[in-house]
C-alpha cells in the first residue's frame, strides 16, 4: 500500500467514525491493527448501538456516506438482517456495529491485543498533524526550489551583462579604419583654410 492509499484509507475511516457518531453510536473506537498480526486489514472501527434498528441505521449511514463522499462500496456486508452485529468489510478497514451486550460478549478489543485503540478525536488529531507535516514539507521543498531557481537565474544573467558591457567597451575603443582617418583629416584641413 502506497502512502497516498494509506492516507486515503485514514480519511475514509475518519468519515465512517463521524457517521457512527452522527447516528449516536456509543463508545466508538478505532483499532489500528498491527501489520504483522492482522495481514487482512489496517483498521477496525467498532461502535455500539442500543437496539438492532439503531445498529442497522448506523451501518446504513456509514455505507451511504462512504459511497457518496468517496464512491466506495463495502466488499461484503454481514448481519444486517439480524442487526445484533453488522459488519461492513471495506478490505483496508472493517466496520463493526454491535449491540452493547454482543460487544461485551465478543470483546473484539481484547482479541486484538496488538492493536492500538484510538478514539475518533485522537484519530482526527493524528490525521491533521500528518497533513500539517506534509504541507510544511511541500512548502519547504517549493521554497528551496524557488531560491535555487532565483540563484540560477541571477548567475545566468550576470555573464550576459558582463558580455554586453565588454561589447560596448570594445565598440568605443575600436581603432578607426584608415579611410575614416583621412576623412577626418580632410575635414580638419578644410576648417583651417576657411
Amino acid at each position: 500500500m502506497t502512502l497516498s492509499q494509506a492516507h486515503q484509507t485514514r480519511i475514509m475511516v475518519q468519515a465512517a467514525a463521524a457517521a457512527c457518531e452522527d447516528k449516536k453510536g456509543n463508545d466508538t473506537r478505532i483499532l489500528e491493527l498491527d501489520p504483522v498480526d492482522s495481514g487482512l486489514s489496517d483498521f477496525f472501527l467498532v461502535t455500539s448501538a442500543t437496539n438492532d434498528r439503531q445498529a442497522v441505521a448506523i451501518a446504513d449511514e456509514v455505507e451511504m456516506r462512504l459511497k457518496r463522499e468517496f464512491g466506495v462500496f463495502p466488499n461484503s456486508v454481514e448481519g444486517r438482517r439480524k442487526g445484533d452485529w453488522v459488519l461492513l468489510d471495506y478490505v483496508d478497514f472493517v466496520v463493526h456495529v454491535f449491540l452493547a451486550d454482543r460487544r461485551a460478549f465478543y470483546d473484539i478489543e481484547r482479541l486484538r491485543k496488538s492493536a492500538r485503540p484510538i478514539t475518533p478525536a485522537e484519530f482526527d488529531a493524528e490525521l491533521k498533524s500528518t497533513l500539517a507535516e506534509k504541507t510544511r514539507a511541500v512548502r519547504k521543498k517549493a521554497s528551496s526550489k524557488k531560491t535555487a531557481t532565483a540563484k540560477k537565474s541571477a548567475s545566468a544573467t550576470k555573464p550576459k551583462k558582463a558580455v554586453k558591457a565588454a561589447k560596448t567597451k570594445t565598440a568605443v575603443a575600436k581603432p578607426k579604419p584608415a579611410a575614416a582617418k583621412k576623412a577626418t583629416a580632410k575635414k580638419a584641413g578644410t576648417k583651417k583654410r576657411a
